[in-house]
């Protein structure tokens, strides 16, 4: 079965590439998962799309990861999180959350898939989250939690 990548597959290829996959793999894994789209000729115009949107997101070089890494570390990021009465957060801060706090602090996409936290973030205040780069470069970054109001 013939597939357009949405998201990196280890071992497959990137977001944007078209690969043949057994049918079974592509029915079962690759699709209800989103990792993958049907090829069609209507899908072969949105890998421009798709490949543009990588590009904008991959660091390039080692020296664009060192710039990355000073613009993060250089930055306050605050996470909201709905608390309790009594200061108890309710579920607690994703990896999602984190990329979506950096996005509104310095305005970079970060692939939520490059961050690594110590165990659940389930209470407020500061929390070291580090962030891999590439090219060996690594960010440590201090996310602030905070209470919603």
């Amino acid at each position: 079965m013939k597939l357009i990548l949405t998201r990196e597959v280890a071992g497959l290829g990137t977001a944007g590439d078209v690969v043949t996959v057994k049918d079974g793999f592509a029915r079962n894994f690759l699709l209800p998962r989103g990792n993958a789209i049907a090829w069609s000729q209507g899908g072969e115009k949105q890998i421009e799309s798709i490949r543009r949107a990588r590009s904008a997101r991959e660091v390039r070089d080692i020296d664009h990861a060192k710039e990355i890494k000073a613009k993060l570390e250089g930055a306050s990021v605050v996470a909201k999180a709905k608390v309790g009465a009594k200061g108890a957060l309710f579920g607690s801060v994703t990896d999602k959350d984190v990329a979506a706090a950096i996005k509104a602090a310095t305005g970079l996409d970060i692939d939520r898939h490059t961050i690594a936290t110590k165990g659940h973030i389930k209470k407020l205040g500061s929390h070291d989250v580090k962030i891999s780069l590439g090219h060996n470069v690594v960010a440590k970054v201090s996310v602030s939690v905070v209470a919603d109001k």
